[in-house]
């Protein structure tokens, strides 16, 4: 049976390729759940990895949830409303909120349709860049559904209420130029460039400090919701960690003898 879900270390990178082109790697099947949220569980739980990158295998991204078995009945819903609750909870909410507690910075490289719920993957990530052949809707309207997900706490963190209110009211598709616009991504490069750039921009990344990473991440992600005031009680926690790693003296050291810093994760 073909792994749903392909995970590969490259020095400190570690890449995660959905892996079902077939079915245009939806996440809505629980094999599909499991195996990329132990991915990122994995990730997290490596002081080795320093970023992260995630992609599709075939030419989408991920077409969101598998519409084939809504048609026949299965999927997430249950004859027992209180039983599709129980199905969401156990099951494709696990991923957003796995995302969540990642610390390591993750990198979404779109390489085709990102649908629905695909949608919605993409924005669990820090950094968006697609492939000209990229596609986004928030599309739960198309099917009668709304965003089970966590598309609705997601998508307008990522392009605000306006767009993400006109997002999910029509469904409509929007091309990888117009996600540009609004943000939703940060670039737009040729398809056959997007692993190269996601790459090298991961490696980038990677080249600093990994707790002073993580930490940041963390700050940005609790900025979202957080007053003002709790946010600096934390940064000054957080910033007492920094001060007292290896790597923090070992940039300074660097910074002043005018030479490339060597981090240990220490």
């Amino acid at each position: 049976m073909t792994d749903p879900v392909l995970y590969e270390q490259q020095g400190h990178i570690a890449v995660v390729t959905l892996n079902q082109p077939e079915l245009r790697n939806a996440i809505s099947d629980l094999a599909v759940i499991d195996a990329l949220v132990a991915a990122i569980e994995r990730i997290d739980a490596d002081l080795d990895i320093r970023a992260a990158i995630l992609t599709g295998a075939g030419t989408a991204f991920s077409s969101g949830g598998n519409v084939k078995r809504m048609s026949d009945g299965g999927g997430l819903a249950d004859r027992l409303p209180a039983q599709t609750r129980r199905h969401y909870k156990s099951g494709i909410q696990r991923i957003p909120l796995a995302f969540d507690k990642l610390e390591v910075p993750i990198i979404a490289a779109v390489n085709g349709p990102a649908i629905g719920a695909g949608c919605d993957l993409a924005c669990m990530c820090d950094i968006r860049i697609a492939g000209e052949s990229a596609r986004f809707a928030e599309s739960f309207v198309k099917l009668g559904i709304i965003p089970g997900d966590g598309g609705a706490w997601l998508l307008p963190r990522v392009v605000g209420f306006s767009k993400a209110s006109e997002m999910a009211f029509t469904g409509d598709v929007m091309n990888a130029e117009e996600a540009l616009a609004c943000g939703l991504v940060s670039r737009v490069v040729p398809d056959s460039d997007l692993l190269p750039t996601a790459t090298a921009l991961a490696l980038r990344i990677a080249a600093n400090p990994p707790h002073a990473l993580r930490m940041t991440k963390r700050l940005l992600r609790e900025g979202r919701h957080a007053s003002l005031a709790t946010l600096l009680e934390f940064s000054a926690g957080l910033q007492a960690l920094a001060h007292a790693t290896a790597d923090h003296k070992e940039a300074v050291a660097a910074f002043l003898g005018k030479r490339p810093p060597n981090f240990t994760g220490e």
